[in-house]
C-alpha cells in the first residue's frame, strides 16, 4: 500500500478514465487511486472495474447511487482514505485538466517542504490556463480575488481543485459540517484549513481544459461560490474554528 491516495470523482468520463489511471500508475512514485463513481450511464464504472483486475491493491472504486455533487464525492473519499491510514490524500480531476505529473511536486511539497495543504495553483505565477475562453478565465480569476477580499486568505487560486492534504488536516476538520458541494466546497475546505492554522502552500501548475468528454461547469456552481463565501466569512466571525480530535 502506498502512503498516498489520489481521489478522482467521476460522472460520464469513459473517454478519460482509463487513460488517467494508467498515467498515474506510470509515475515514478507509487500512488493508489480511489474512483468515486456517481452512477455514470456511459459505462465509466465498468472500465474502472476491468482495470481493477489489472491493478489489484492499487485501484479502488466506490459507487454511489446518483450524481450527488463534487463536494460529497470528496468527503466520501476523504473518510475512506482516513479509515485506511493514508498519509497524503489528493484531489484530482479525471479529464487531464490537472497534469498527473504534478502529483509528484504536490507530494514533495507536503512531505518535504512543510505544506499541510498543497494547492496546484493556476494563478500564483500569473494566469496559467490553456484552452479556456477569456470570459471563463476572467470569471475564475476575479472570483479568487473576491474570495481573498472577503475571507482574508492569501491564497491566489481559491477555487482550485488539484490539491494534496496531509491526513492531519482532514482529521482536524469536521467533515460532516462541510456545507457546500461545488466550487464553494473547494473554497470552504481551504478556508477551514487556514482558519485551523495549517500551512497552506501553492505550487504553480498549468491548467489545461479537457479535450475529451463534457465539462461539468455551470453558472449555478459559481453562484454558490459567490454567496457561499459571504456565509463562510459571517459564520467564522461568530463561531471559532476548532480542530477535531483523532
Amino acid at each position: 500500500m502506498s502512503d498516498s491516495l489520489v481521489i478522482i470523482p467521476t460522472f460520464n468520463e469513459k473517454e478519460n478514465i482509463g487513460l488517467i489511471i494508467r498515467k498515474v500508475f506510470s509515475l515514478e512514485k507509487e500512488f493508489d487511486i480511489l474512483i468515486v463513481e456517481d452512477n455514470s450511464p456511459d459505462g465509466t464504472a465498468a472500465i474502472v472495474k476491468s482495470l481493477i483486475k489489472e491493478f489489484p491493491d492499487r485501484l479502488y472504486i466506490e459507487e454511489r447511487k446518483g450524481k450527488l455533487g463534487l463536494g460529497t464525492a470528496y468527503i466520501h473519499g476523504f473518510k475512506w482514505a482516513l479509515k485506511r491510514g493514508y498519509d497524503y490524500i489528493f484531489e484530482m480531476d479525471a479529464d487531464f485538466s490537472h497534469n498527473p505529473d504534478d502529483l509528484l511536486r504536490l507530494y514533495d511539497t507536503a512531505k518535504n517542504k512543510g505544506g499541510d495543504l498543497v494547492i496546484g495553483s493556476r494563478y500564483i505565477t500569473g494566469v496559467n490556463v490553456v484552452n479556456w475562453p477569456i470570459g471563463r478565465v476572467l470569471m475564475s480569476y476575479y472570483a479568487s480575488s473576491y474570495v481573498r477580499l472577503v475571507t482574508g486568505m492569501k491564497v491566489r487560486d481559491t477555487t482550485a481543485g488539484f490539491k494534496c492534504y496531509r491526513s492531519e488536516v482532514l482529521r482536524a476538520i469536521d467533515l460532516d459540517k462541510i456545507e457546500f458541494t461545488g466550487y464553494a466546497f473547494q473554497i470552504e475546505m481551504k478556508f477551514t484549513a487556514w482558519k485551523l492554522g495549517f500551512n497552506v502552500v501553492e505550487v504553480p501548475i498549468i491548467f489545461t481544459d479537457r479535450t475529451l468528454g463534457e465539462s461539468k461547469m455551470s453558472g449555478g456552481i459559481f453562484k454558490e461560490a459567490i454567496l457561499g463565501v459571504i456565509k463562510l466569512r459571517t459564520k467564522s466571525i461568530f463561531h471559532k474554528h476548532q480542530r477535531q480530535e483523532g
